[in-house]
């Protein structure tokens, strides 16, 4: 093609590409629709050009060439954090999704920006921002608020299916489909960091009892079988050990201590607060693992003075006592890797609140068909 039929515009852009998009200039030349030996003179054109000007005039081009791939690389950051921030409307597909998007992130970039990235137009999101809301979208903003209100309350750990309960209970109706992608769609997911630490020592010389429970975790009523255990949790001054009882018909924590070493007296303390809060009459199951602590002959004094029935997890079995690994994980995951615990004063009070102000009372459980431990127990007469 004759050299005339293109701007000088249109030369220096095709250069610019050739000398810094990484491609073969054959490439480029055949996606501009121009001769591979045009290209090349165009190159050369612009290097003697460049040789022939004055200092002050190549300075003013360094500089204008300076501005322009700064522009360039403000413009690729953009559409990089648009795609990143988009991912979740992207899955979800549809163009109402996408402006709903826009509309939430155009005060970070500007809109035409954000529907050149998303393949919209801009008129078609204005038009969308002005259409009124249907019915069902103003049914998702009154039920996100009941969401986020209850996603606050639950310290950020309720995902679907107890959110779907608790706002079921609250006489909104709503399933869980629903409830999940509103929550996909707001980000209201947590994030968790673990840490753990061995807490179990089976190696010593104390009797072992024989498994009363063989992985039947069933009760039909309070006080009938006991479970407890011991982990751990980080704080900037070290560990905390959590020594907990648990009763199997409700997986309501009856008693519970902290200390900064394991002990013996850190599991006795549990039993004796589980003891005297619930009075349980003689009969009661109390189910641990194989550790020193229980297994000590302090500890099993003091479950024989109130006729309570030893059973013990077979070695190495973890699942033999599962529902209060179970429990320790839930703590975890909604409590401890969310949370930087500076003293274990700190740490102790934040278990306080949720074990007795949370967990108990509020949290609904997936295996009690979604109500809390008191909630259960109320039922049960």
């Amino acid at each position: 093609m004759p050299q005339t039929r293109f701007t000088k515009e249109f030369q220096d852009e095709a250069v610019r590409l050739a000398l810094t998009s990484g491609r073969s200039r054959r490439a480029i030349a055949a996606d501009l629709g121009v001769g591979l030996s045009t290209l090349r003179h165009w190159i050369d054109r612009r290097r003697e050009r460049e040789i022939d000007a004055p200092p002050e005039e190549r300075q003013e081009d360094m500089a204008a060439e300076l501005k322009r791939l700064r522009r360039e690389n403000e413009i690729l950051r953009q559409e990089r954090e648009i795609l990143k921030k988009a991912n979740g409307f992207f899955r979800q597909g549809g163009k109402s999704m996408k402006f709903q998007f826009i509309d939430a992130a155009k005060e970070n970039f500007p809109v035409t920006r954000l529907c050149q990235v998303l393949e919209v137009s801009p008129s078609g999101y204005f038009a969308w921002r002005s259409r009124p809301a249907s019915p069902r979208q103003r049914e998702d903003l009154v039920l996100l608020a009941h969401i986020r209100s209850a996603f606050t309350l639950s310290n950020e750990t309720y995902g679907s299916p107890r959110m779907t309960r608790e706002l079921q209970d609250e006489g909104l109706p709503i399933g869980r489909r629903r409830t999940a992608r509103l929550m996909r769609e707001n980000g209201l997911k947590a994030r968790q960091k673990r840490r753990f630490k061995r807490t179990t020592d089976s190696h010593h010389a104390f009797p072992i009892a024989p498994n009363l429970l063989e992985q039947d975790f069933s009760a039909e009523r309070p006080n009938q079988k006991w479970a407890a255990d011991i982990s751990s949790v980080w704080t900037g001054e070290g560990w905390l050990s959590l020594a907990v009882v648990l009763d199997l018909f409700a997986r309501r924590v009856v008693g519970w201590a902290v200390s900064d070493s394991l002990h013996t007296e850190l599991a006795l303390e549990a039993l004796r607060k589980a003891v005297a809060i619930r009075r349980p009459s003689a009969g009661l199951i109390h189910h641990a693992d194989r550790g020193s602590q229980y297994c000590s002959t302090a500890y099993q004094a003091e479950l024989r003075k109130h006729g309570i029935r030893i059973s013990m997890s077979g070695k190495g079995n973890c699942f033999d006592n599962a529902v209060v690994e179970t429990f320790f994980k839930t703590l975890k995951s909604e409590l401890v890797w969310r949370t930087v615990f500076q003293t274990r004063a700190e740490a102790k009070k934040a278990i306080g609140r949720y074990i007795d102000g949370f967990y108990n009372p509020v949290r609904r459980h997936s295996t009690l068909d979604y109500v809390s431990p008191v909630q259960l127990e109320r039922l049960a007469g």
